[in-house]
């Protein structure tokens, strides 16, 4: 075979543009043994794709199920839930300590003042006692 024909074939295979034929026929150069010294460095690509092409592997290959991250997520999502409605539960139950408090320091202030106006009504009708007693005495 031409030696510049092969070297064109090698130019174009290198450049991944050569048909099937012409790689076939590269195949065949290099396979027949009498290479052009400057190309023997593509002789042992080409020879290694010829072997390559009979081995197989013999041995079973096990392949292991992946796990599936979706149950992670659902766990996740029910213990979030959970979470939720427990927070919510102790928050209502702490607004409505909060609630009860502040109603009680309301009644306590309005009963405080209730008190304190008693205690003026009750002073007032005091002195109207003593008012009324004197006045008896000195009318007597």
């Amino acid at each position: 075979m031409e030696l510049a024909n092969i070297e064109k074939l090698v130019d174009k295979y290198l450049n991944a543009e050569t048909t099937l034929q012409e790689e076939t026929t590269l195949k065949n150069y290099f396979k027949e043994g009498e290479v052009a010294p400057h190309l023997q460095e593509y002789s042992y690509m080409f020879n290694y794709f010829t072997t390559a092409k009979e081995e197989t592997y013999t041995k079973a290959i096990k392949l292991e199920p992946k796990k599936s991250k979706k149950k992670n997520f659902k766990w996740l999502s029910v213990a979030a839930s959970v979470v939720l409605l427990f927070s919510v539960f102790i928050g209502k139950q702490e607004y409505d300590r909060y609630q009860a408090k502040k109603i009680y320091a309301q009644v306590s202030k309005g009963l405080e003042l209730l008190s304190t106006n008693l205690k003026k009504g009750e002073e007032a009708v005091a002195n109207l006692y003593i008012y009324e007693n004197t006045a008896k005495k000195i009318l007597k």
